[in-house]
Order: structure tokens, then sequence, then C-alpha cells
């Protein structure tokens, strides 16, 4: 019996590419792919930044391959995916403590766990939740890690909702504004889509000058 064909474009999606995930799942998908990159561990290696921008692009039916989706539903479901995977992160950490990290066999979400920590202690708990947003895998890791740390729950709820808006909505509606502006925009979508990851970088990038400049500052003095 032949496989009906929206059965078949769902088996063969690439979870990696934003387009494929997009064209499969829709607006639904997109909520839960943010629900599992920041809520839950196996999904570090999922596209975040990506799949939000060129959602965002997807509303505008300015794009070549004919994809749309609907603005309204599309960052309803990126808030709320956004949301409630951070906070399911979170609690977790409140439960299982570190032990997940320390018994993971990858060295990204290791590194990422060094990197997380690192965020929390230096910049301090509204900061570090805000800023690691922007980062890929840190934004996984940081929420049970910030759980396992101890960090009060109402911190941590304000702080990434906070950082989960700006990120979610932010990057949905900077696509939506390119693709309105530009027609056929997506035929470039993979230069825009680095240069829209770079710049979601440059506010930790910024953080850090800041930080090692006032670092040297109190070493002269």
């Amino acid at each position: 019996m032949a496989t009906p064909p929206h059965l078949a474009s769902q088996l063969a999606v690439n979870v990696l590419d934003a387009h494929s995930l997009l064209a499969a799942f829709g607006v639904l998908g997109v909520g839960v792919v943010l629900f599992a990159e920041t809520g839950l561990l196996i999904g570090f290696f999922l596209p975040g930044d990506s799949l939000l921008f060129t959602a965002g692009l997807l509303c505008t039916g300015s794009a070549s391959s004919g994809l749309h989706l609907s603005l309204g539903p599309l960052l309803t479901a990126a808030a709320v995916g956004a949301l409630t995977g951070s906070q399911c992160g979170f609690l977790i950490g409140r439960k299982a403590g570190g032990a997940l990290l320390a018994r993971t066999r990858s060295a990204k979400l290791r590194e990422g766990a060094q990197r997380a920590e690192e965020l929390l202690e230096r910049y301090g708990h509204a900061k570090a939740i805000v800023l690691a947003r922007f980062v890929p895998v840190v934004r996984t890791v940081l929420n049970p890690m910030a759980g396992a740390l101890g960090v009060p729950a109402r911190t941590f709820t304000v702080w990434q909702t906070v950082g989960g808006l700006v990120w979610s909505l932010g990057l949905t509606l900077a696509g939506y504004a390119l693709g309105s502006s530009i027609p056929n925009v997506d035929k470039y979508l993979l230069p825009v889509i680095a240069l829209i990851v770079v710049v979601s970088l440059l506010p930790l990038a910024a953080e850090l000058l800041r930080a090692r400049r006032a670092a040297k500052e109190g070493v002269r003095g």
C-alpha cells in the first residue's frame, strides 16, 4: 500500500534543516522543537535559531518555495515552546541534580555545561539566564544547571521568560521583517541565517568584552 504524501514527507524530514522541519510539521513543529531544544538534553543539536528565523520569513508569503505560515499562531507556538521547555529543563535539574550532565558522553554537552556554569558564576542569575538564550547548546544545558545549582525558582522563571520572549519572538519577527522587504529572500537563506546567528551572539560577546575590560581595570587599580 502506498504511503500518503504528507506522511512520507514527515518520515523523510531532516531534523537539522529548518525548512525541512517546517515543511513537514508547520507551526506545531516549531513549538515542539523549541521545547525539546530548551527543555530536554537530547535536543541540544536542534536548529532553534535558524528555525525561528526561517519560520518568520515564511509568514510573508514571499518565499519562492510556496510554503506559507501564519504569524500569529507561529509567535504563540514559539513563545510557548521556548518558555515551557526552559521551565521543564529547570525542573529536571532540580529533581535530578547534575547527575544527567555528569553521565553524558557528549563532548558538546559537557562543554556547554561548563560554559553555562561560568555564565552563572560570572554574571549572576539574571544576566546569565537571558544571555544563554542566544548561545546554542548553552541554552539547552543552562536550564537544568540552574535547577541543579539551586537558582531560586522565581528568579529563574522571571528571567527565562524575559530571555525566552526576546529570543523566540525577536528572531521570528526579524525573519518576518526581512521576508516582507525582500522578495524571494529564501534563495539566500543560508548566508542570511549565518548572519542572524552571528548577530544573536553579539549581546554575549559585548558582555564578555565589558567584563574583561572591567577585570583589567580592577587589576590595574
